[in-house]
């Protein structure tokens, strides 16, 4: 079976944050972002691959066999935009979104590019909905 790509590491997520922003705004989201999970979640930040600061994990095991490990929320300050990793595929997400600010939705993600540009209560509660739903569904 093949291995995740995915998998938390050892690096430090101040130094990443310190190396890899490509400016002081988006050096300041990051931070910003780090603080606003750490408080919402009460997990660390930690790495997960090369780019993804994640908080918690769990475990998940899908039909197929395949399986791992990954982080409950996280998010990566991409060149272009901050990549969000906040679980938006129920119906009941969709009132959240609305109400979220400038975004694109990926296929996995949302993308932002800056934190200003949404609304950080409506983000607390996609932070909850994905961690609840996540719980309930890989406990």
């Amino acid at each position: 079976m093949a291995k995740n790509k995915t998998e938390e590491t050892q690096e430090d997520v101040f130094n990443f944050i310190e190396n890899f922003c490509n400016n002081e705004q988006k050096r300041k989201d990051a931070l910003d972002l780090v603080e606003f999970m750490k408080k919402i979640t009460g997990f660390k930040p930690r790495m997960w691959g090369s780019s993804i600061i994640g908080f918690g994990h769990y475990h998940y095991k899908y039909a197929s066999g395949h399986e791992g490990d990954a982080p409950l929320i996280g998010f990566s300050p991409r060149k272009t935009a901050i990549s969000l990793y906040v679980f938006t595929g129920l119906e009941e997400h969709n009132h959240l979104l609305e109400g979220l600010g400038k975004f694109k939705k990926g296929k996995a993600c949302i993308y932002v590019n800056k934190l200003s540009d949404i609304d950080e209560a409506v983000l607390e509660k996609l932070i909850r909905t994905t961690i609840d739903y996540l719980h309930k569904v890989y406990s």
